[in-house]
């Protein structure tokens, strides 16, 4: 059974145009998808049906075997948005960031357990920033913080990993050694990563398929299958 399943897909807001039509998809588990378009294209929209934050309007969507949660806080998807650090310009740790990653587990006026605790410092670890926990996010590189946020994604145990333009702002090395961290954490958890970006030089080393949106789905294959006038999904023609 397939983690994602997508079947003639659509979405519109009220009173405007279609941002997705007849979109068929299949992502199966531990697979490394990267999902490429240029803006507007519908791969953000394409993720946040997935997530649960936005509703159909048209066709059938099925995550695990059923509809998509209603809040990102389900245990079985890890959700990293876009701008995730909005908000959190206060004096904000590592540990603090991705303690908040087990409220989907504790519960929003749960105490985290012993084995919460523990699940926040493997999460911190996986992702190589024990020496950092404590310290303050805006303190950190900008490659460190992103890590810091996929280290609150893996908290609550997902299963299903999305990551929405997560390199924005981040230099190449740091878009390559995080390419290499969600390689290492898919082989070591078995997760499954949906990984929405611009760019993906970084992850064409260890992403088995590219999906290039635009509207519908115009491309899904191996990145290398990609046809060059393509490969900027910036100019991606239907």
């Amino acid at each position: 059974m397939p983690v994602v399943r997508a079947r003639d897909l659509s979405f519109a807001y009220p009173e405007g145009p279609a941002v997705l039509e007849g979109v068929d998809l299949d992502v199966q588990a531990g697979e490394f998808v990267g999902i490429a378009g240029p803006n507007g294209g519908g791969k953000t929209t394409l993720i946040r049906l997935v997530v649960g934050l936005e509703q159909p309007t048209g066709g059938e969507l099925e995550v695990f075997g059923g509809p998509p949660p209603q809040a990102t806080g389900a245990n079985r998807i890890g959700y990293l948005p876009q701008r995730a650090e909005i908000g959190l310009s206060a004096p904000i740790t590592v540990r603090e960031v991705v303690e908040s990653g087990r409220v989907s587990v504790a519960g929003i006026f749960g105490a985290l357990s012993t084995e919460d605790e523990a699940a926040v410092d493997e999460a911190i670890e996986r992702v190589g920033l024990s020496e950092k926990a404590g310290e303050r996010l805006t303190r950190l590189s900008g490659g460190q913080r992103q890590r810091a946020f996929i280290a609150k994604a893996l908290a609550g145990g997902p299963k299903l990993l999305v990551l929405d333009e997560p390199t924005t702002g981040v230099d190449a090395d740091a878009q390559e050694r995080l390419a290499e961290l969600l390689d290492e954490l898919r082989a070591q958890l078995g997760v499954t990563i949906l990984y929405v970006s611009h760019e993906f030089g970084a992850i064409e080393p260890y992403a088995e398929r590219l999906v290039v949106v635009r509207s519908g789905i115009v491309f899904d294959g191996a990145p290398s299958a990609l046809p060059d006038v393509w490969h900027d999904p910036s100019h991606v023609h239907p």
